[in-house]
């Protein structure tokens, strides 16, 4: 079979392990941004790529495989992120893992790679423990290129010389350490959106409680990679040669490409999938006046915390069409966010940002972790009545998951802590979730806690009178058809 293809770039499918039943309509399908941005990286050094992403298409692994095979070509690198970088590239190793095994038995000679935060946090023991031929630790730009460089002269070299490269030499795991990051990000070409499947994608189901029966067409948008904080139950820093730190894209080089994805795809709903979009004030009022400025009429969600935002930030965001800022508050309890350096800000400042956050007419997704080390029932207590008091738009009840590449899986590994026996079982909605216990409850009372308390909050009378003044009775009836998605848990 001739070869004619340099770089073929898989989303792995794993959206039945990592969500269960929610995966079938109520997730959000997202662009893998990594993909594109690699693809469009590597076509511009005059190579050829494409894009297989099996999660969109709902591809089992074994037929990922057979359409790898159909392609043949030189290097197949997979990409290990999902839609929450530090979240959820853990689970998906599981499809991963099994994508491998089913492409080594039907095509040996095809040449592997894994990228990602999984990789990255791990690669010594994916590289023993999974049927790949090397593993990149870092964002991969380079390390790929580099790697494409020497596959395609030709030569079989004993030897691979590239930074953040590691493979497998006479049974010896060989290292080159991190790999180079991109400084400027002006420099790297817009993703590769017609590589991808861009009808398939669809926004979260609260992103357009203004319009529940228009999710697609979706895309996401990155104005900066990185993150500067440190924070214990984090592993983002692993994909970023392990420091926190954080680049930022021009405004303008970000608002051209958001002009692309509407002029070529209509895109209005839209992420942006920055780790922490409100860090800079300047940054952001630059973003929002381009975009007003070009009068483009998009629904959009950002990350945000609670001691990143003001009253003109969030008045300029609404006006640029920021719908909905995602808050990771963590917990309740300030002595809780303290012990995972989450506890910058006080219940005052809460407050304070919520209340100016609703004034600016912006919709709120408050995101809580259950089960932090310092949780007991009574401190996991205050973060639901914390939730209940302000009854968001819409809340992510998470349970504290100890992440390979963060603190909490270093100390776990230390103290001898049960996790997961599962990859996938790292994945919040999955069956075989196993949350870290707290110094005062198991994993299963946190669990249970947790799902319990999702429960309560979307039962609850005031959220659902809130809803329906804001949303009206289809978006009512769609959060009740939501609740009849029992979790299975087998460790509860």
């Amino acid at each position: 079979m001739t070869q004619e293809l340099d770089l073929l770039l898989v989303n792995p499918g794993a959206r039945k392990q990592v969500y269960g039943k929610l995966g079938s309509s109520l997730s959000g399908i997202e662009p893998p941004l990594w993909c594109g941005l690699i693809a469009a990286f590597i076509r511009e050094h005059g190579y050829s790529a494409k894009i297989i992403d099996a999660e969109a298409e709902n591809w089992d692994p074994e037929h990922t495989a057979e359409k790898i095979v159909e392609y043949n070509p030189l290097l197949v690198g997979i990409i290990v992120l999902g839609s929450n970088p530090s979240a959820s590239s853990t689970p998906k190793m599981t499809a991963t893992s099994e994508l491998l095994t089913a492409l080594k038995k039907k095509a040996p000679d095809i040449k592997t790679l894994l990228s990602g935060l999984h990789p990255s946090a791990l690669p010594e023991r994916t590289l023993t423990e999974e049927s790949v031929d090397f593993v990149c630790q870092g964002e991969g730009f380079y390390t790929i290129l580099e790697l494409l460089d020497l596959l395609k002269a030709g030569e079989e070299l004993e030897d691979y010389k590239i930074k953040g490269l590691w493979y497998i030499k006479d049974n010896e795991v060989i290292s080159n350490g991190w790999g180079k990051l991109a400084q400027n990000l002006d420099e790297l070409p817009f993703v590769a959106w017609d590589l991808l499947p861009m009808e398939k994608y669809r926004a979260h189901n609260w992103h357009c409680f203004d319009h529940i029966d228009q999710r697609k067409p979706y895309a996401v948008i990155y104005t900066s990679l990185g993150c500067p904080f440190n924070c214990t139950y984090c592993n983002i820093r692993t994909m970023y040669n392990g420091q926190p730190g954080i680049r930022f894209r021009s405004p303008k080089k970000a608002v051209e490409e958001i002009g692309f994805l509407v002029r070529n795809y209509k895109i209005k709903n839209l992420k942006i999938i920055d780790e922490l979009f409100t860090l800079r004030e300047d940054h952001v009022i630059r973003i929002c006046d381009l975009i007003i400025q070009r009068g483009y009429n998009l629904n959009i969600w950002a990350y945000a915390r609670i001691d990143t935002v003001n009253e003109k930030l969030l008045v300029k965001m609404k006006q640029a069409g920021i719908n909905w800022l995602a808050y990771g508050i963590e917990s309740g309890s300030k002595k809780v966010r303290d012990g995972v350096n989450k506890g910058r800000f006080g219940q005052d400042k809460i407050k304070k940002a919520v209340e100016m956050t609703k004034a600016a007419g912006i919709y709120i997704i408050g995101n809580f972790i259950f089960g932090l080390p310092d949780d007991d029932l009574e401190t996991m207590q205050e973060t639901l009545n914390m939730a209940k008091e302000f009854n968001f738009e819409y809340v992510n009840f998470y349970t504290t998951m100890a992440y390979p590449g963060s603190q909490l899986y270093e100390d776990a590994l230390k103290k001898g802590i049960k996790l997961p026996e599962t990859w996938h079982g790292y994945g919040q909605y999955s069956e075989e979730t196993l949350p870290l216990p707290t110094k005062y409850l198991s994993a299963a009372e946190v669990l249970r806690f947790r799902d319990n308390a999702f429960k309560e909050y979307y039962k609850n009378p005031k959220y659902i009178r809130m809803i329906k003044e804001k949303f009206g009775p289809k978006v009512v009836e769609h959060i009740k058809q939501m609740l009849k998605n029992e979790i299975r848990r087998k460790f509860v």
